[in-house]
């Protein structure tokens, strides 16, 4: 198996070298920054990753950066999120039943306190029981069936959903045992259970045929942040 991961990044220089140092020995590794004012594509470079300038947006990112690799297995892995123990391993087996595109790993939010463990739990139950995970959760894939599918769409929301939900009718995604674990600030702001109340309340929209358009200022409005690409 040719593993290749893609970071998407901007302006991540606290917490990519810890990012970097989770990634699997031996995969191949693409930083896609989305022109960052810190020192996000310096620190890539230096610890052995190849830098991709991009402009920003998860989606575009994460495209950009997958057409630049060679592994035939992506993983896409936020820029806050580390990959604990055996990750690659654990791809390797899950893919060896051929009904398998892809999938994701068990979600760890640090540091952890009793409401973080919650939503944990019910990302992990989501991904499990729905095949529905998030993008923190380091979505893999089969290259041939991300190109199949046309890859992340590139919208200013939901990238991650729509992509699942396009990969879930070409085959089953599977949430593996093995951790990813990212870092607590996107609860920060208005609390976990608040945050977990505005992400409901847009994925429902999202389902009901709101666009993503029309969503993101929504979205970054209830949560207080800037309506910019991430």
């Amino acid at each position: 198996m040719g593993l290749s991961v893609i970071i998407p990044a901007l302006n991540e220089e606290a917490s990519l070298p810890r990012v970097l140092s989770s990634v699997p020995p031996g995969a191949e590794v693409i930083v896609s920054d989305g022109q960052s004012e810190d020192r996000t594509a310096e620190i890539a470079t230096r610890r052995g990753a190849r830098v991709i300038s991009s402009a920003a947006g998860r989606g575009v990112q994460m495209n950009l950066g997958a057409r630049a690799t060679r592994g035939d297995v992506l993983l896409f892995l936020h820029a806050d999120c580390e990959l604990g123990p055996g990750a690659a391993e654990a791809i390797q087996e899950a893919l060896r039943d051929p009904k398998v595109v892809g999938g994701s790993f068990r979600l760890v939010i640090a540091p952890t306190r009793w409401s973080l463990r919650l939503v944990a739990f019910g990302s992990n139950q989501r991904a499990r029981r729905f095949g529905l995970p998030y993008g923190d959760q380091a979505i893999f894939v089969r290259r041939a069936d991300f190109e199949a599918v046309g890859g992340f769409p590139e919208i200013p929301i939901m990238e991650d959903v729509e992509l699942v939900r396009k990969l879930r009718r070409r085959g089953r995604l599977v949430c593996l045992r093995e951790t990813v674990t990212t870092r607590a600030r996107h609860w920060q702001a208005l609390g976990p259970m608040r945050t977990t109340l505005v992400n409901w309340v847009t994925i429902s929209l999202f389902f009901l045929g709101i666009s993503p358009t029309r969503l993101a200022p929504l979205y970054h409005r209830l949560r207080g942040a800037p309506n910019r690409a991430r």
